[in-house]
């Protein structure tokens, strides 16, 4: 079990995922809490959903990518331990969010759960390159499917990545909160203290607004120093129906 003092559940092809990861790492340095990476799966949250009619042409292969890279996430816990997750998902993060696009589109969404993408992703992580054999195996279906409903139960289902659970198992915990530019240092603490304490307050359910800006991520095309295109996200995805 983790004594740690967030959980934050992630699933690694999600980029706003990775950008509020960046920033619990700035909080977490600062405050010296402990983060336990844990995992949400978009594609076993989405398994009732027909891709076709409801999402963008690449958001099928992008999150079955995403649930292949947490089946390898999940075995490297269960063979290095909880701490190993840790360095792996920054080096997936590194080379999906803060890699320009390739031209061949080496890194595109179904490149990203193949062996040869990984590979040297985990050469990275300093993890061996057998646990890419986690990448075929639905036997860690089931594990990722009990942790992407443990994370869905702290918040309700109509929420998607990441959720953060602060000082669990009683601590508060949410969806989000979803940021496209990641804030200096003081800033960060100053949004991790006023998003947690909005979340505290007994009865509060919900701030929210669809208008999104496509994260500061070199890997989506959009340098630091950028503002991201505005979109507008229906029920908190880009389905193309609601």
């Amino acid at each position: 079990m983790s004594d740690a003092d967030i959980h934050f559940y992630f699933d690694p092809v999600c980029p706003f995922a990775w950008m509020t990861s960046k920033w619990v790492r700035l909080v977490a340095a600062q405050r010296e809490f402990r983060v336990d990476w844990r995992f949400i799966s978009l594609r076993l949250i989405n398994a009732h959903v027909d891709y076709d009619v409801h999402f963008p042409p690449e958001y099928e292969a992008g999150h079955t990518s995403g649930l292949r890279l947490l089946r390898v996430a999940a075995r490297v816990r269960a063979e290095h331990g909880r701490e190993a997750v840790d360095p792996l998902y920054r080096a997936l993060g590194a080379r999906i969010f803060e890699t320009t696009p390739d031209a061949d589109n080496t890194a595109g969404p179904e490149q990203q759960g193949t062996r040869a993408f990984l590979e040297p992703i985990l050469a990275r992580a300093g993890l061996p390159v057998q646990v890419a054999d986690a990448l075929d195996d639905p036997s860690l279906d089931a594990l990722i499917q009990a942790e992407t409903d443990e994370a869905l139960r702290l918040t309700g289902r109509d929420v998607g990545t990441p959720i953060i659970h602060f000082q669990p198992p009683n601590g508060v915990a949410f969806f989000g909160p979803v940021i496209s530019r990641l804030p200096g240092e003081e800033d960060a603490l100053r949004l991790w203290d006023h998003v947690v304490g909005l979340a505290s307050f007994p009865g509060f359910a919900e701030l929210k607004r669809s208008l999104r800006e496509l994260p500061q991520l070199p890997g989506l095309g959009v340098a630091p120093d950028e503002v991201g295109v505005e979109q507008d996200w229906h029920g908190g995805s880009r389905r193309t129906k609601r």
